[in-house]
């Protein structure tokens, strides 16, 4: 990060007004200095978490098999620290075979949602090409709204 004229303790003390109501040069080293920090927080986390799985991973595993279980949390000591080992069940589904357990499940008369949990969408560059009186059929179920807004701000000579 470069030489900073606002400091991140001065960020947190500001409210959302002081900092809209900042000199074009300084929001712009507010906007800079902090994706910079998010970034090297990022990496960092990344970093250390890798660190502590090195460390600390492998009694974590042993503890969960001991109690039988691939995945959760456990409580080890070492190195006079308490750690809590966390990890998690990530499953997946293979969207491919589901649709095709789906449609036996269809075809023996059952009801799709005693087995399955069922989403469906449209992507919006599919809808707009739709015809219209396709477009109008839909339209009920669509439900358009506003997205967080994103920035990108710099200087007028760097644009």
């Amino acid at each position: 990060m470069n030489d900073l004229s606002i400091f991140p303790a001065d960020i947190a003390e500001m409210s959302v007004s002081q900092l809209a109501n900042l000199p074009a040069q300084q929001l712009v080293e507010v906007d800079t200095n902090l994706d910079q920090a998010i970034a090297w927080l990022k990496a960092a986390r990344t970093k250390l978490d890798g660190a502590l799985d090195q460390r600390f991973g492998a009694q974590g595993r042993e503890s969960l098999r001991a109690d039988g279980r691939d995945f959760g949390t456990s409580h080890i000591k070492a190195d006079g620290l308490h750690v809590k080992f966390d990890l998690p069940k990530k499953v997946s589904w293979d969207q491919k075979k589901l649709k095709i357990l789906a449609e036996r499940i269809v075809a023996s008369g059952e009801a799709i949602e005693s087995y399955l949990d069922i989403k469906l969408s449209i992507s919006e560059a599919r809808y707009t090409k739709w015809p219209p009186a396709l477009q109008q059929q839909f339209s009920d179920a669509r439900t358009v709204e506003a997205g967080k807004p994103s920035f990108v701000i710099s200087n007028n000579s760097e644009v």
